[in-house]
């Protein structure tokens, strides 16, 4: 079964109204940089600062019988959007994150009530020490990626962006999980055949998009990049599954690339975003002659920086030297 148009829809109307109807506009001023008109669509202004919150809510309500507890895995984000979605409904969430996340995160996912339990070097090895706890205890695991509601959620951006009154050339997404690319992907190939969408990874961890270019599952040894929201070691099945028929390119972006752009976001446009939600202006800058046609439209997927990370972003090499 894959996603459904129809859930995408419903996801529209019945996710929580915080995370809905969210900013988009023609950013004129990196257009002007990267060499195409650009419209962003900010997924930053929410109480968890990030996209998660449509996918974590509307699973949430999808629920045949509420669990009284449920635990992910989460490089910080998904897990913020779990736990808000617990809160608000009466559940327990436990949150298994690496040794090396985002301690900004973990504390933002800890202040909503998550239970926040440290295992494994990386995203991948805490989503299995997730999974073996969900085993032992009988405990519903929420597996970003594989959940079909959570990419339907998400595919809520999409239904609002295709409002945009002029027709929308391409789109690019960035790609983790596969929940963000797949829903958004689904619902505008149903109502724009003739838009591309096109997948961003970071080349230092391209799981997905060699798995998604194989047609099969490929892992990889590392996932060491400085987008840890799409730092991903070992695809999604399901995952997979869904975004072949949603999905017309996918790319890898450098780690220059990936900061430069949270860089040029912040320059131009003065919205903070973290590196993995800056995939898709990355592209932009990498990949000019593929995409620099027509209008181009990005989400601009999470917010949550460490103090270190807004400190170099607000350096005035930063804010002025934008890249040409």
């Amino acid at each position: 079964m894959g996603l459904s148009v129809e859930n995408i829809a419903n996801a529209a109307r019945s996710i929580d109204p915080v995370f809905l109807h969210t900013p988009q506009f023609e950013a004129e001023a990196l257009g002007d940089v990267v060499g195409v008109r650009v419209v962003v669509k900010v997924e930053t202004l929410n109480p968890i600062r990030s996209f998660k919150g449509r996918g974590t809510d509307f699973f949430v309500q999808q629920l045949d019988a509420r669990p009284p507890s449920m635990v992910c895995a989460s490089a910080g984000n998904f897990g913020q959007g779990l736990a808000y979605a617990a809160r608000k409904t009466g559940l327990v969430c436990e949150v298994y994150a690496s040794e090396h996340a985002n301690p900004l995160k973990l504390e933002r996912m800890r202040s909503l009530g998550a239970q926040v339990r440290i295992a494994g070097k990386d995203f991948d090895e805490a989503k299995a020490a997730a999974r073996e706890s969900a085993q032992r205890h009988g405990t519903l695991f929420v597996e970003d990626g594989r959940e079909l509601a959570i990419a339907e959620g998400a595919g809520s951006i999409a239904v609002e962006l295709c409002e945009w009154p002029d027709a929308l050339d391409t789109v690019v997404i960035p790609l983790g999980n596969g929940a963000l690319l797949g829903g958004m992907g689904t619902w505008i190939k149903a109502v724009s055949p003739s838009t591309r969408v096109v997948g961003v990874c970071a080349a230092s961890a391209p799981s997905m998009e060699q798995s998604w270019r194989a047609g099969r599952l490929v892992e990889t040894e590392r996932a060491e990049t400085i987008a840890d929201g799409i730092a991903v070691r070992v695809p999604v099945a399901e995952a997979l599954d869904y975004l072949r028929d949603a999905v017309d390119e996918v790319v890898l972006v450098s780690e220059d690339a990936l900061w430069r752009a949270t860089q040029l976001v912040w320059g131009t446009l003065g919205i903070i975003v973290e590196t993995a939600g800056a995939a898709g202006v990355a592209a932009l800058l990498e990949y000019p002659a593929m995409l620099a046609r027509g209008l181009v439209a990005t989400p601009l997927c999470g917010g949550n920086l460490t103090s270190d990370q807004l400190a170099a972003l607000m350096s005035e090499d930063a804010v002025y030297n934008t890249p040409t």
